[in-house]
């Protein structure tokens, strides 16, 4: 048995923290000594491990940090075998997140080393937001951040072209991939240097920036967070083996 300032300092947060882990359902309920004293068990030192693992890496993008929440709530309710199932899904969906960033990446560093071919055709902001299957406002407002310069008619009236066709294919790839805009302008305003490495620009803040989203270091997070949830998924598999065997593990019986 363990007091709440004795399990605080195995897991390294301050005895606050422990308390407010089991208000929120992250631990299981703790029982109280004759002095009236928490008495945490190993169950509860294995739940708050599960969660500070699971809550390590400050990923915001998608429903990730949903996901890490779903499996900190079912650790917490002793759910253990679902809590597993829900860590290996985390596992695959972390996994493909990860392709998804690098490929935006590498279809990048492809585009830099290709240009467009030069083509007259021309098309207005509604065109080229039904060809990439967006909306003419989220054009606008990429323009809006300094994404894109769009060339105008003698009139007035904006014309893109294939250049600015293939840089928008460029922008709305990486947002896709959840990278932020001030890391894509970075991007774009560095990509004249020779044989540019786009990962680590997208990923290395410049220093002028007075906020830097964690999304600028999508490729490593993902990266980290993987190795975060294998963790969490070898504490889970160990405690079932090591009380049920080899059954699920679940704290009702499915």
């Amino acid at each position: 048995m363990y007091r709440t300032k004795e399990i605080a300092e195995l897991v390294g947060v301050h005895p606050n923290t422990v308390r407010i882990y089991e208000e929120w359902g992250f631990i299981s309920p703790v029982p109280r000594g004759d002095n009236n004293y928490r008495m945490y068990s190993d169950v509860h030192l294995l739940q708050l491990n599960i969660a500070r693992t699971l809550f390590r890496c400050e990923i915001v993008q998608g429903n990730m940090r949903h996901r890490a929440r779903q499996i900190v709530y079912a650790s917490g309710a002793e759910d253990f075998g679902q809590a597993r199932r829900l860590t290996a899904d985390y596992i695959v969906h972390l996994e493909r997140e990860y392709e998804h960033a690098l490929a935006a990446a590498n279809v990048v560093q492809r585009w830099l080393s290709n240009s467009p071919a030069p083509s007259a055709t021309k098309h207005s902001r509604r065109d080229v937001a039904r060809i990439l299957g967006t909306t003419p406002e989220t054009i606008r407002n990429w323009e809006r951040n300094g994404l894109l310069t769009v060339p105008r008619t003698d009139k007035g009236y904006r014309v893109y072209g294939c250049a600015e066709l293939e840089q928008l294919r460029v922008i709305r790839g990486l947002r896709a991939a959840h990278y932020s805009m001030s890391a894509i302008l970075r991007l774009l305003q560095q990509v004249d240097q020779p044989h540019p490495d786009v990962i680590k620009i997208l990923n290395t803040p410049s220093t002028g920036d007075e906020i830097v989203s964690v999304t600028d270091q999508l490729v490593s997070s993902l990266t980290a967070a993987q190795n975060d949830a294998a963790e969490a998924l070898a504490m889970l598999t160990n405690h079932i083996l090591a009380t049920h065997g080899r059954n699920d593990g679940s704290k009702k019986p499915v």
